[in-house]
C-alpha cells in the first residue's frame, strides 16, 4: 500500500516512466502468452515450443534492464534526512522499490492477458474481436494456471533484480587523491565478440540443416549462428564500459583544455554507469543490421513475421530507453557538480559544450564499432 501511495504522488516524468516498464511487460507477457498457445496449437512441436520461449528470453532480459534502470532513477527510493526515524531506511526503500518495480510489471502482464483473450475471441464487445483466432490457437483451451505462471515470471524477476541493484552496499574507502582504474571488462568483452563471431563464422559456413524455429516467420537458422550473436552481444556490452572509459581518456589527450578536460572526466566517472547500457544498444542495432542485410539478400521481408517484429521492438525500444535513463541518472548524480561550477562563475555554455563534445566522442567510436560487426556478423551467412 505505501508503494501506491507513494507511486500516486510521484512526479509526472516518473509516472511516465512506470507506464512505459508496464507497457514493455505487456508486450513481453503477450509474447509469452503467444508462444503458449502454439504450444498447445502444436502438441507434437514440443521441442519447437521450448525454443521459442526460449527465445523469449531476450526481450524479457531487456524489459528487466529498463525496469531496474528506472527503478534507480526513481526520487522515492533515495535515503534522505530524517526517513530512518519512521522506518524508511534505506532497505525499507529498496523493498519499496522492488514492490513499485513489480507493480508495473504485473499491471502490464495483465493488460497483456487482456489483449490475448480479445484477439481470440474470449473477451468480445471490442472492436477486433477475435481478430487473430487462427494465429492465437483459439480453438483450444488455454490452461490458466499455466498462463498465470508465465505472466507471473517477469515481475518476480524485476522486483528481484530492482532489489539487488538497490541493496545498501558499504562502498570501500579509496586513498585520498588515488585515480579511478579501468573497468575491466574490456579484454573479456574483446574476447567475447571474437568468440561469438568465430561461432557464427562455423555455423554459418557448416550449412546445418536444422533451423532455429522462432517466434513469426524468422526461422531456418542454424543454432549456432544465434548462439554467436547472443555471445557478441554479451562481449558489447562487457566491453561498454572500457570504451566509455577509453574515450575519455582520448578526449583529455594531448594538452586539452577546460573543456575537454571537463568532458573527458565525466566520461571516465561515469564510464561504469552508462557504458554498459551504450554497448547493449550497440549489440542491439548491429544485431538488426545484420538481420535485416542477411534477409534482404535471401528471402525479402517477408522473413519476418509479426511476432518477431514485436520481439525485435520490443528489445530495442527497451533498451534505448534504459540507455537515456541511464544518462539522466548521471545527470543527477553530477548535479553538485554542476551547481557547484555554476557558483563559481562557469559559464552555462562550458557545460552545454562539454555535454555534446562527450556525446560527439561516444557516437565517434560506437557508431563504427556497431557497423564492423554488424558487417561482420551477417558475412559469413550473406558471402
Amino acid at each position: 500500500m505505501l508503494a501506491l501511495r507513494l507511486a500516486r504522488g510521484a512526479h509526472p516524468l516518473v509516472l511516465t516512466r512506470r507506464l512505459l516498464v508496464a507497457a514493455a511487460a505487456a508486450g513481453v507477457g503477450f509474447l509469452l502468452l503467444c508462444t503458449l498457445g502454439y504450444a498447445v496449437g502444436h502438441p507434437e512441436r514440443s521441442s519447437a515450443s521450448v525454443l521459442r520461449l526460449l527465445w523469449c528470453a531476450l526481450p524479457l532480459a531487456a524489459t528487466v534492464q529498463f525496469a531496474v534502470a528506472v527503478a534507480r532513477t526513481d526520487p522515492s527510493t533515495r535515503p534522505r534526512p530524517g526517513l530512518s526515524a519512521i522506518g524508511l531506511g534505506p532497505a525499507r526503500l529498496t523493498a519499496i522499490a522492488a514492490a513499485s518495480t513489480a507493480v508495473a510489471c504485473a499491471l502490464g502482464s495483465m493488460v497483456a492477458l487482456l489483449f490475448y483473450l480479445h484477439l481470440r475471441g474470449d473477451i468480445t464487445g471490442l472492436p477486433f474481436d477475435g481478430a487473430a483466432a487462427d494465429l492465437l490457437a483459439a480453438d483450444e483451451p488455454i490452461p490458466l494456471a499455466a498462463a498465470l505462471t508465465l505472466l507471473a515470471v517477469l515481475p518476480v524477476i524485476a522486483a528481484t533484480a530492482a532489489g539487488l541493484a538497490l541493496r545498501p552496499r558499504t562502498a570501500p574507502a579509496e586513498p585520498e587523491g588515488a585515480e579511478k582504474p579501468m573497468p575491466s571488462g574490456l579484454p573479456w568483452g574483446i574476447a567475447l565478440v571474437a568468440v561469438g563471431l568465430a561461432v557464427e563464422t562455423y555455423a554459418g559456413r557448416s550449412g546445418a540443416a536444422d533451423g532455429l524455429p522462432l517466434p513469426g516467420r524468422f526461422d531456418g537458422n542454424p543454432a549456432g549462428v544465434l548462439a554467436g550473436w547472443v555471445l557478441t552481444a554479451f562481449g558489447l556490452a562487457m566491453a561498454g564500459p572500457g570504451i566509455t572509459h577509453g574515450c575519455g581518456r582520448l578526449l583529455q589527450a594531448a594538452r586539452p583544455g577546460a573543456v575537454r578536460l571537463l568532458a573527458g572526466r565525466v566520461l571516465m566517472d561515469e564510464s561504469r554507469r552508462i557504458g554498459r547500457p551504450l554497448g547493449v544498444v550497440s549489440a542491439v542495432v548491429s544485431g538488426i543490421l545484420a538481420a535485416a542485410a542477411l534477409y534482404d539478400a535471401d528471402t525479402g521481408s517477408d522473413a519476418f513475421g509479426p511476432l518477431t517484429g514485436l520481439g525485435a521492438s520490443l528489445i530495442l525500444a527497451c533498451t534505448t530507453a534504459t540507455l537515456l535513463t541511464a544518462a539522466l541518472e548521471s545527470k543527477q548524480g553530477r548535479a553538485h557538480t554542476t551547481e557547484a561550477l555554476l557558483r563559481i562563475g562557469a559559464p552555462p555554455t562550458v557545460l552545454r559544450t562539454a555535454a555534446l563534445m562527450r556525446a560527439g566522442a561516444l557516437l565517434a567510436v560506437f557508431l563504427p564499432l556497431t557497423w564492423l560487426v554488424a558487417e561482420l556478423a551477417a558475412l559469413p551467412l550473406t558471402g
